[in-house]
């Protein structure tokens, strides 16, 4: 069986509270949400997670169909509680109350892939060993959330430089970072010279996403493309639902036509809450209506 790509990640259980007190509890995480943009586009993905027996539940917020999820065994689950202190959902406090087992290079299982998704929540949930290892079979692709996102012993999560950085960026095909990111990343609040920086540390092709386009960069060229969004309601896993969605759209289209279809799929996610359960028509539509 071929596939587009292996998404791996933790299913998490995230508790959202917003900026007036109403709090909900909804399953995610990167590979809940990367696997439904890019199955919705029409892509095969291959999902890897990791649950405990008790939280099996968790695989039935997947878009995907079950045969296409691996479950590996973990002691625990993800967690993370999230606070909201604004209506826009830009400022949050982040604790994550239980964190899964890491994954290693010599669980991922052997399968007929283009891009191996590293689709990650906090650091530790990949090492070095692991993006090297993957990076020798298939392009690896990677959200650096994983490296930067790091979890205190009390819980608190807070975002530090990646010490490996310049020994693996040259393994990664595709990276992803949010603005915020890719300043703690270079030092450099401008995207464009973020993403130069990036580019000359080795990773090929630079996604930097904002709350107002998405940029991407092959070291030749930039490339842009504007966030068109009626409303803000499903906000949580935009990057996600990005990436996954750009990516999946590179093995057989152009950056620029890749870069639109992503854009497009999250403006229109957006609107509604959990992962995009939309369908290629729906973006096709949204393209023709508002680009």
């Amino acid at each position: 069986m071929a596939y587009s790509s292996m998404i791996i990640g933790h299913a998490t259980l995230d508790t959202n509270t917003d900026h007036l007190g109403n709090t909900v509890h909804i399953v995610g995480g990167a590979v809940v949400y990367s696997s439904a943009s890019a199955y919705a586009l029409g892509h095969k993905v291959l999902a890897v997670t990791k649950l405990p027996e008790k939280d099996m539940d968790r695989l039935e917020q997947f878009t995907i169909p079950r045969e296409d999820i691996i479950v590996l065994p973990s002691e625990k689950s993800t967690e993370i509680t999230n606070i909201y202190h604004t209506a826009d959902k830009e400022r949050r406090t982040c604790t994550c109350t239980s964190k899964g087992d890491p994954f290693k290079a010599s669980e991922i299982p052997q399968a007929e892939v283009s891009i191996y998704h590293l689709a990650g929540l906090v650091y530790g949930d990949f090492d070095t060993e692991m993006i090297k290892t993957l990076s020798k079979r298939k392009p690896v692709a990677l959200d650096v959330q994983a490296m930067l996102r790091h979890v205190a012993p009390d819980g608190a999560m807070f975002f530090e430089d990646w010490a490996d950085k310049k020994e693996c960026l040259p393994c990664i095909t595709y990276l992803k970072t949010d603005a915020a990111e890719a300043e703690i990343l270079t030092g450099c609040a401008d995207r464009r010279e973020a993403a130069k920086h990036l580019h000359s540390w080795g990773a090929r092709e630079i996604m930097i996403t904002h709350n107002t386009e998405v940029l991407i960069y092959d070291g030749k060229e930039f490339y842009t493309c504007p966030i068109k969004l009626r409303n803000l309601s499903g906000r949580t896993g935009r990057g996600d639902t990005t990436f996954a969605a750009y990516i999946n759209e590179r093995l057989n289209s152009s950056i620029p036509d890749a870069l639109l279809m992503a854009t497009a799929t999250v403006s229109l996610k957006m609107e509604t809450p959990g992962p995009f359960k939309g369908t290629r028509a729906d973006v096709e539509n949204y393209i023709r209506e508002l680009y």
